[in-house]
């Protein structure tokens, strides 16, 4: 019996995907898969930010407060989408600011991961690393963020809603799909 071999997929990303959504929405992870599913490169902007100033998002806003980092963080998207297309990772905050709404959607397509209040929370509960919810309540403030930014998000071209339990292989697949909608953004070859 002769093994088929499956034929991959072969695509053309015209222009660069900036994914955007609340931190623990999967960004870094889905957006990873992503790129590696359409072979072109990943940028994550918060490690960009990190790497640029040799130390952390949380050093960066106890040090130099969240304005500076917003500056910092607007003039990396700006670099990152000046590159060749590709998956991009933004933080959290990023596409709260006009300015770098207006940058994205100059060069490319916003894709809003939309994840539930309740999702979000057991992706972040257990980890320290998120400056935002270094208070009293983080589960309350993590609902007050949402709440906040979710109207900001939903300008994004594109929105993809989380589901739990679902694999970032399976939420991938389902980004591609959704990208796959705008030819002006991924054709398959």
């Amino acid at each position: 019996m002769r093994r088929q071999s499956a034929v991959k997929k072969r695509y053309h990303l015209h222009k660069a995907v900036a994914l955007v959504g609340m931190m623990g929405s999967g960004k870094t992870a889905v957006g990873r898969a992503i790129a590696q599913r359409l072979s072109v490169p990943f940028r994550d902007s918060d490690q960009a930010i990190e790497a640029a100033a040799q130390s952390t998002i949380a050093e960066i806003f106890a040090r130099d407060g969240e304005p500076f980092f917003r500056d910092r963080e607007a003039e990396v998207i700006a670099r990152l989408l000046t590159d060749e297309p590709a998956i991009i990772s933004t933080g959290g905050g990023a596409f709260l600011a006009a300015r770098n709404r207006e940058k994205i959607e100059g060069a490319g397509v916003a894709l809003w991961l939309d994840a539930s209040v309740g999702i979000l929370w057991e992706r972040v509960r257990h980890r320290d690393t998120r400056p935002l919810l270094r208070t009293e309540n983080p589960r309350k403030t993590l609902e007050e963020l949402h709440k906040v930014r979710a109207p900001i998000y939903q300008l994004a071209g594109l929105r993809l809603q989380a589901i739990g339990g679902q694999s970032v292989e399976e939420t991938a697949s389902r980004a591609v799909a959704l990208l796959l909608t705008r030819p002006d953004v991924l054709e398959e070859i």
